[in-house]
């Protein structure tokens, strides 16, 4: 009688939500992230949360966040405190007083650079990966992302979001009466935004 390889039983399923990889490219005619997370925006009823290095969007993002915002969605930016390129820091830092008059909280690491880029909203999804919220990265670069739908990744990257946070500095709207030579420079500085 024939011998038979010994059966062991398959370890049981354990299900952790979606993984889904995607990527950006130039030669697309879709800009992959900007898009998606403007639908996430529109669709965040709770809040929605970003780590970026920079800070240079398009129209079509910066008013997908202000009109979450003003629909009372927690919408909150990491940035870092120390640049790693003074010129782009300035830049990234001119688009701060439209998008904390429209409601949005931006935060600056103080101990450093922060080089994170991922997005997280209401505890169901989340992205990791290249993308930075700035024109080259969003329109002119190749880049790779995941997103992640019900993943227990996602209580990680809010609980890393929420650590950071306390390391941060809340930034605060200036007076436009009293500093309107910064409000003239800083909307200079967003004709160029999209050369950097």
């Amino acid at each position: 009688m024939p011998t038979y390889p010994k059966r062991y039983p398959a370890p049981p399923h354990t299900f952790d939500g979606y993984v889904l990889s995607y990527y950006d490219s130039p030669l697309n005619h879709e800009a992959t992230s900007n898009q998606l997370f403007i639908d996430l925006l529109s669709q965040s009823t709770d809040y929605a949360w970003f780590f970026t290095p920079y800070l240079m969007l398009g129209d079509d993002l910066m008013d997908a966040m202000i009109s979450a915002a003003q629909r009372g969605v927690d919408v909150r930016i990491i940035m870092p405190g120390i640049p790693d390129k003074k010129l782009i820091f300035r830049m990234s830092r001119s688009f701060y007083q439209v998008l904390l008059t429209g409601g949005i909280k931006i935060y600056e690491y103080t101990p450093g650079f922060v080089h994170a880029k991922s997005f997280v909203s209401d505890d169901k999804v989340a992205t990791i990966g290249t993308v930075n919220l700035d024109y080259r990265s969003l329109f002119l670069h190749f880049e790779n992302n995941s997103f992640f739908y019900r993943s227990s990744i996602i209580a990680a990257i809010k609980d890393d979001f929420i650590a950071t946070q306390a390391k941060c500095k809340e930034v605060k709207p200036y007076d436009m009466k009293h500093y309107s030579r910064r409000w003239v420079v800083d909307g200079v500085l967003r004709i160029f935004a999209p050369l950097c």
